[in-house]
């Protein structure tokens, strides 16, 4: 199973139109125009029974005491962590295709709705729903898919892991407002296949003009 993204070259950086933040004229960071990315999948395995497509950023600090601070970067070595940015299961075996913008159009202030989907799927709820959990006007359940914002003082470029599983059932074993970690545990034992495209994505101004030179 092969999957694909006609926006980016496997393991390049994402254009900022598939992500949730971005730098801005000022020099300071803004919300982005939060597309979720055109993905197409070949090579499904007979037998396929629904699909699971995850995103996750194995880079995120795992703690957040220099986080988005102007004085100083948070380590490279810094130990780091999952975040999920979309957690979507129960896409029908036939599917070959998510089109640009597709399911996600724009930060939605709260969150998206969730669980229920296009094509029947169902979507999880991303990280950013404990990242904006103490922020009065942002603060709620984010379902969906919601881009890269990484600290804009991480010493880290983040990858961005985008993950198709082939299942041999038709409905994922989770229910409610699931998370990514539940469904990798969830269908464990009834994966058939998985594939892999990644990205990368950097608000630090310092490694975006390294990248350039």
């Amino acid at each position: 199973m092969r999957l694909t993204c006609e926006a980016w070259a496997d393991g390049a950086f994402i254009p900022p139109l598939y992500a949730a933040g971005r730098r801005d004229e000022q020099g300071g960071v803004t919300f982005s125009d939060n597309l979720n990315p055109p993905l197409a999948w070949r090579d499904v395995p007979l037998g396929t029974r629904s699909l699971v497509l995850l995103c996750h950023d194995p880079d995120a600090p795992s703690v957040g005491d220099d986080v988005n601070q102007p004085d100083r970067e948070v380590p490279h070595d810094l130990p780091r962590a999952d975040f999920f940015h979309w957690v979507l299961v129960d896409l029908p075996p036939v599917l070959r295709e998510i089109t640009a913008g597709e399911f996600s159009q724009g930060v939605t202030p709260r969150g998206k709705p969730g669980p229920e989907a296009l094509h029947g799927a169902r979507q999880g709820l991303n990280d950013y729903t404990g990242w904006f959990s103490g922020d009065e006007a942002l603060a709620g359940r984010y379902f969906g898919y919601d881009g890269p914002f990484p600290p804009f003082n991480d010493a880290r470029v983040h990858r961005y892991l985008f993950m198709l599983y082939a299942l041999d059932v038709d409905r994922c074993p989770v229910d409610g407002a699931f998370t990514g970690p539940q469904v990798l545990e969830a269908i464990r034992g009834h994966v058939l296949a998985q594939a892999c495209y990644s990205g990368r994505y950097t608000l630090n101004p310092r490694l975006i003009e390294a990248d350039k030179a």
